[in-house]
């Protein structure tokens, strides 16, 4: 009986491996957009609004292309869409070569919404695979170890792109007004140039990794067949979950905030008036505060406390920490912003679980619709972004949209999450 342990443990752990470096590249490339929106909004003389429509043609893609991701993996199979989607993922950085070559937002758009179709097939592939690797009640456990992937990845990523791209950022945007137009346009030809050899590389690695998954042993999971409710009767429709769409609601809401309290943080340290050798760095506070996050729930899930609880108390944190920070100024609100990290660290790994519970053969299109939910970090940092801009609002309380995402997280973890699940 204990070899059996031993080896399930064993079967278990080289998936878990991989999909863990498919985490962590996730979060390499997604949270290299707070470094590329003042990067962008320099280079191609936007206006805060406009550079906010980084995280919209990111994020967009997961709600157009979760659907037909959940088609390709119908046909090809966990492993081969995972492969295919580092594939499209190589294929959008390279479009960075021709967008920064011709100084065009447009093309950085497209790069970027090509490279969210890639990982909107790696998400609708990997979360449900996490999920369903073991026991429901632990699944929140697995996929914080997955969120400390992601996050030490997206704490590398600014830093490592912040240092090649935003060096010299500050004393430029200072001289900028006072250049001729010749050299203002040859300056800005030359700070767009910078982001083609970090775009390159990342195309390589991200071929190579569709290669290793390709020839990997990953072995694809089946979900139940039979989806039988409470009187015995199997549901023939994913609208027969109620549960499962408070649930998408809730993760929109939640994403929308997570993106909000990392890719907003840069630029609202520059409207602060920080210096941009500081500032580069507050996005990795945020994810520093989602990795502490993610620890305490692999401890705490589901030895000392449920998944469902967890996210109770999580968003009331981030109630309590948005309006610290909408009512304090300078470092103190920046912090606190960042403490969002810790407060949105446990909720996509409660929420995910909590939704897909009981799907059974409607798991894979339950993913799908869940990876559209994702397109709440396409929008609400839109809205933050409009309302940053306005003089009536400014940055600072522009931040006050995060309660009423919390709220709505809350709702669903005290009663939604149940509705219509089975006993």
């Amino acid at each position: 009986m204990k070899n059996q342990i031993t080896n399930k443990n064993q079967n278990q752990m080289g998936p878990i491996i991989i999909i863990g470096l498919l985490f962590f590249i996730f979060g390499f490339v997604t949270w290299l957009n707070a470094t590329l929106i003042p990067y962008l909004r320099t280079a191609c003389e936007l206006t805060s609004f406009e550079s906010y429509l980084v995280t919209f043609a990111f994020y967009i893609s997961y709600f157009v292309m979760a659907l037909p991701s959940s088609k390709v993996l119908e046909k090809v199979g966990f492993k081969r869409g995972m492969s295919l989607g580092l594939i499209v993922m190589a294929l959008g950085a390279l479009i960075f070569i021709p967008a920064a070559m011709t100084r065009t937002y447009v093309w950085f758009l497209a790069g970027l919404f090509v490279q969210g179709t890639g990982l909107a097939l790696l998400q609708t592939a990997s979360n449900p695979y996490v999920t369903i690797l073991g026991p429901i009640e632990s699944a929140a456990k697995r996929i914080s170890i997955m969120g400390v992937a992601n996050k030490f990845a997206g704490i590398l990523s600014p830093i490592i792109l912040g240092a090649i791209i935003l060096k010299g950022l500050g004393k430029l945007n200072t001289n900028l007004s006072g250049m001729s137009g010749t050299d203002k346009a040859a300056a800005l030809d030359a700070l767009a140039l910078k982001v083609i050899l970090p775009y390159v590389i990342i195309a390589i690695v991200l071929v190579v990794m569709a290669v290793l998954i390709w020839i990997s042993n990953l072995p694809d999971i089946a979900a139940k067949e039979d989806t039988p409710s409470d009187d015995g009767v199997k549901r023939t429709s994913i609208f027969q979950f109620p549960y499962f769409w408070y649930g998408v609601l809730a993760l929109f809401f939640y994403v929308g905030a997570e993106v909000v309290a990392v890719d907003t943080l840069i630029n609202y340290g520059l409207s602060l008036g920080f210096d941009i050798k500081v500032a580069k760095f507050f996005s990795s506070f945020t994810l520093i505060a989602m990795i502490v996050g993610y620890l305490v729930g692999i401890v705490t899930i589901p030895r000392y406390i449920s998944q469902q609880k967890a996210l109770q108390y999580f968003s009331l944190l981030g109630v309590l920490f948005t309006l610290i920070a909408v009512f304090t100024h300078g470092y103190t609100s920046v912090l606190f912003v960042a403490a969002l990290g810790f407060a949105n660290s446990i909720m996509w790994p409660a929420i995910w679980p909590l939704a897909i519970d009981g799907l059974g053969k409607f798991t894979k299109l339950g993913s799908a619709f869940l990876v559209m939910a994702i397109a709440g970090g396409a929008t609400i940092p839109l809205t933050y972004g409009y309302l940053a801009g306005l003089t009536s609002v400014g940055s600072t309380h522009a931040y006050s949209i995060l309660v009423i995402c919390y709220l709505i997280i809350f709702y669903f973890a005290v009663h939604l999450y149940k509705i219509g699940k089975r006993s």
